[in-house]
């Protein structure tokens, strides 16, 4: 299914309202709540697109080329201004691009092996380059809020499962800090997930089982979150906007969502203190799921009125609404591929 559709990822904007789809036929931008399609770039203008990062809801999009009919090289992120209908802007860098997060006033790219920080959009110049262990999920977040308490950027530190964390709004200054690191797993890290104002991060290990969130500036442990007890591969950790909720998905085809503002809320299980299980009595098991195709890779995020929102590989679009006593109900299901701007016919 996901073949013959071929989308080649998907990711929601800063505000969780919009999301980009990028295809091996070009770019498509879709309104989340009323589902609507908003931008409809076929190939002859994009080529195949392996990444997009839209800013805000503004008309500024962040396009790096990829999949199997690329106009654009895989090592150059190109600025899309889509109410003049050009490229703005390109920058190239000496190895392909892995990622790209956007703020109204930073761009941060992520290579395999470095992280450049940029001034955004006029004038745009190098502030920063980071150095990171070998990256090649290109795991990098930013807080997103020109109110954040800290323009916080995480990034894989060179140790393996360990957090590197820096305050971009240091840059802005001439100075830059020395980046803080946080023991966050023993594995590798295989998610990560930075609140919009930059008071938390949520990271998972390879491994799969546990989301563990962090305070970002006392970089001590406010919560383990257990997401299952088998290993599973994390696509997505989200915090919500007002940071008291957190959803993450899994190739287990099962959303979670879990509480931080009130964790009582959330689901517990008491195990004795034996052997394998270490220290651990108690943890905190999800406030509410709900499954998707389990067969393809969906990321999710959080709509309005106690929401979250799944938009899948396979083209399908999938919200339910949870109450703070654990139930969780489907409110609307779509294929947000099938679904177009009426005006374009």
């Amino acid at each position: 299914m996901a073949g013959e559709k071929d989308i080649l990822s998907l990711r929601f904007n800063q505000d969780q309202g919009c999301f980009t789809c990028c295809m091996e036929s070009g770019l498509r931008v879709y309104n989340v709540e009323p589902l609507v399609e908003k931008a409809h770039l076929e190939s002859d203008i994009m080529g195949s697109i392996a990444t997009a990062e839209m800013l805000w809801r503004t008309n500024i999009i962040a396009i790096v080329g990829g999949g199997t009919k690329p106009k654009f090289a895989e090592n150059t992120v190109l600025i899309y201004d889509d109410l003049s209908k050009k490229f703005i802007m390109e920058i190239t860098f000496t190895s392909p691009i892995k990622a790209v997060r956007l703020r109204r006033d930073k761009m941060v790219v992520a290579l395999q092996r470095e992280i450049h920080v940029f001034s955004f959009p006029m004038p745009t110049r190098r502030l920063l380059t980071l150095e990171t262990r070998d990256n090649p999920k290109g795991l990098i977040e930013v807080a997103t809020l020109a109110t954040a308490q800290k323009q916080l950027l995480a990034f894989p530190g060179h140790k393996q499962g360990s957090v590197q964390l820096i305050d971009l709004a240091a840059t802005d200054a001439g100075s830059s800090s020395a980046p803080a690191s946080l023991a966050a797993h023993q594995g590798a890290l295989a998610c990560l997930a930075v609140n919009s104002s930059g008071t938390m991060i949520a990271t998972a290990s390879t491994q799969g089982t546990l989301i563990r969130v962090w305070d970002s500036v006392r970089r001590h442990l406010l919560v383990e979150l257990r997401r299952g007890a088998d290993p599973a591969t994390l696509y997505c950790i989200t915090f919500s906007r007002d940071s008291e909720f957190l959803c993450a998905s899994s190739d287990k085809g099962t959303v979670h969502i879990f509480a931080l503002k009130d964790t009582q809320l959330n689901r517990r299980s008491t195990f004795s203190k034996v052997g394998f299980l270490g220290n651990y009595v108690e943890s905190q098991w999800a406030l509410a799921t709900f499954t998707v195709p389990p067969e393809c890779a969906c990321v999710c995020a959080f709509g309005t009125r106690s929401s979250v929102i799944a938009i899948c590989m396979d083209g399908t679009f999938h919200k339910y609404v949870f109450t703070t006593d654990g139930n969780c109900n489907r409110e609307a299901f779509d294929v947000f591929l099938d679904v177009c701007d009426h005006d374009d016919f």
